[in-house]
């Protein structure tokens, strides 16, 4: 009963916390991106070296670990399956909870920017249209739906083989793992077809240990094999973090030479979440997050219900809110670039937490924010 109780405590402190460093990574594009909304699209640009600092600084050092950390503590409360849940009754009851309130807001982003002509009609109607297909382009933060669905879906199938694994098992299937992390670093700088992908298969050879399915598998040993006590956890989880993060912040830094355009996801190149740096930021973080064992405050435990709905609807309240503080260009702000940012994701997320609130009292409210009394993964 004890071990269940720090364990719940600190997958809220992790929502609540996440969710945080996702308005924190948003408002950070603010000040890069050479896109016409001023955020982060297929070019990108920094102004200055203040910029350039503390975009990697709060981007890539703090931010990054924010999707991940999610998938982690999702798999970590989801795995294994309980007793006696059959597939069906595991998707019914995780896309009940989902589903709802991510159509209802791929819907609001294909319509509420019409108000304030953030879109044309035309734009609109080809977002709607598509909404079967991806999301809205007017909220690109919502590919975060289709592989956390997807973790869902594999949920059910791997939950069998992680009961009866041992650690070793799961050790050597999160080697693999570690391997499919360097994967983006080989396809960018080396070739972009390996281990037998082609344009005929895109399916090479570690496709089946990459991806998040790995954080999946790295939560379920943390859970149920990892024996480290507190000290040592918090002093490798502080080593990783460190060190995951320090890279992370540098890579963009390094490509990111003020005055310079420069595609994305070249400055972006160690910026994705299956990389070796952001996996083991993510493996330090977590580790320090299970050793929380306090209780956890009431305002926390309300806060990390409410993450789901902040999350949807977060960028309806960022982006005017940064366009305040950015008057004529990211070098003419309200604030220095260093107190800008956080003040973005601050007010950002104070607004979302209000108006989650306050919709939570409408009766049916989960269907809208995914509001529950009671609530596990994300």
């Amino acid at each position: 009963m004890r071990k269940e109780k720090i364990r719940i405590d600190f997958a809220d402190w992790i929502r609540v916390i996440a969710c945080l460093m996702v308005m924190l990574v948003h408002a950070s594009e603010n000040f890069y991106g050479a896109d016409a909304s001023g955020l982060a699209g297929n070019m990108s640009m920094l102004a200055n070296e203040a910029n350039r600092f503390w975009v990697a600084f709060f981007d890539g050092g703090l931010g990054r670990t924010s999707v991940p950390l999610f998938m982690t503590v999702s798999a970590f409360l989801l795995v294994p399956m309980r007793p006696g849940v059959s597939m069906r009754d595991f998707y019914k009851r995780r896309f009940k909870r989902i589903m709802p309130p991510f159509i209802i807001f791929s819907i609001l982003y294909c319509l509420l920017p019409l108000l304030w002509e953030g879109m044309e009609w035309q734009q609109s109607m080809q977002d709607l249209r598509m909404l079967a297909f991806n999301f809205p382009s007017m909220a690109g933060h919502l590919w975060f739906m289709y592989p956390l669905i997807s973790l869902y879906l594999i949920i059910p199938v791997v939950s069998p083989w992680l009961e009866k694994s041992t650690a070793r098992d799961e050790r050597t299937f999160l080697y693999l793992f570690c391997l499919s992390t360097f994967m983006p670093w080989i396809h960018r700088f080396v070739s972009p077809e390996i281990w037998g992908e082609c344009f005929w298969n895109g399916f090479g050879m570690l496709w089946y240990v990459s991806g998040y399915l790995g954080y999946l598998v790295l939560a379920h040993y943390i859970r149920f094999h990892l024996t480290w006590g507190n000290s040592k956890r918090r002093w490798i989880g502080s080593m990783c973090f460190l060190a995951g993060s320090a890279f992370t912040a540098w890579s963009f830094w390094w490509k990111g030479v003020p005055g310079i355009r420069i595609e994305t996801p070249m400055l972006e190149w160690s910026w994705e979440f299956c990389t070796p740096n952001v996996l083991l930021a993510t493996f330090g973080i977590f580790l320090l997050f299970t050793t929380i064992s306090c209780r956890t405050p009431k305002w926390v435990t309300t806060l990390s219900k409410m993450t789901f709905g902040m999350y949807l609807m977060h960028m309806f309240f960022l982006c005017p809110i940064a366009s305040y503080f950015i008057i004529d260009g990211p070098t003419n702000t309200l604030l220095p670039v260093y107190l800008a940012i956080p003040a973005i994701a601050v007010i950002s997320y104070l607004c979302c937490a209000i108006t989650t609130l306050v919709v939570s009292r409408i009766p049916g409210a989960r269907w809208i924010v995914g509001y529950e009394k009671e609530s596990k993964g994300l």
